[in-house]
């Protein structure tokens, strides 16, 4: 690694992290409650005036990048203020942004030492399968068991390219989005159920690359250009 190059990753790194500083502090200096309960976070927002979206953004994107901070009562909460689909549209917009910024701070720190050590990797390459990366992403999107952060840090390091990323997280964030958007008060997550489909998405995701290493030639592994390197 050049010197340049790491002044790049530091210099971005310190920007991200002042960045997010800056939002934390502009909320809380703002009244942000403490409580994450949709109830609570709406009436706040509520009393934002025409500030109120922006901040619901601002938060969203903090939660995506930070990580501990839960997305989904941001959600409800931008549906209870904002109605279903004005909600849905706020509450994605900021989400989609935070992705972006997680995904391109895990590339600019970590791609070029995971794409060394993988270079024959279907997945880590740069010649990685897109189609199978795409559905990896909106399929673990799909699921709120699964970290918003953690899948957009992880996605970053790998070979998908960003249009793809930022389209495959659009897409499988956007249903579950409007779901809690539309539950408002009612916002509860069906433990059974929810453990259920990430279950589900794991032996998917788990076994399928098994099938294709023994059909490397099947329809379904050109479809998903693996070209048998799997």
């Amino acid at each position: 690694m050049t010197r340049s190059h790491l002044v790049f990753r530091l210099s971005f790194l310190t920007i991200v992290a002042l960045l997010m500083a800056a939002i934390w502090l502009l909320l809380r200096q703002l009244g942000m409650p403490a409580s994450f309960a949709p109830s609570v976070l709406s009436d706040w927002f509520a009393h934002q005036g025409a500030l109120g979206p922006l901040l619901l953004m601002l938060l969203m994107i903090l939660a995506v990048v930070v990580g501990p901070i839960p997305t989904l009562p941001i959600s409800a909460a931008s549906g209870l203020v904002y109605g279903m689909f004005h909600g849905t549209a706020i509450a994605v917009v900021g989400a989609l942004a935070g992705s972006l910024v997680a995904f391109y701070l895990a590339r600019v720190l970590g791609r070029d030492a995971v794409q060394q050590k993988l270079e024959n990797n279907p997945v880590f390459s740069a010649r990685g399968s897109q189609r199978f990366l795409f559905i990896a992403v909106f399929l673990t999107r799909l699921i709120p068991l699964f970290s918003f952060a953690l899948i957009s840090y992880a996605a970053g390091v790998t070979a998908i390219h960003l249009w793809r990323y930022a389209l495959a997280t659009l897409l499988g964030m956007l249903p579950m989005t409007f779901v809690f958007a539309g539950l408002g008060h009612t916002f509860e997550l069906n433990p059974t159920l929810t453990v259920v489909a990430a279950a589900t998405v794991l032996l998917v995701m788990s076994t399928l690359p098994l099938y294709l290493r023994r059909r490397p030639h099947s329809r379904l592994s050109r479809w998903l250009q693996l070209d048998g390197r799997i």
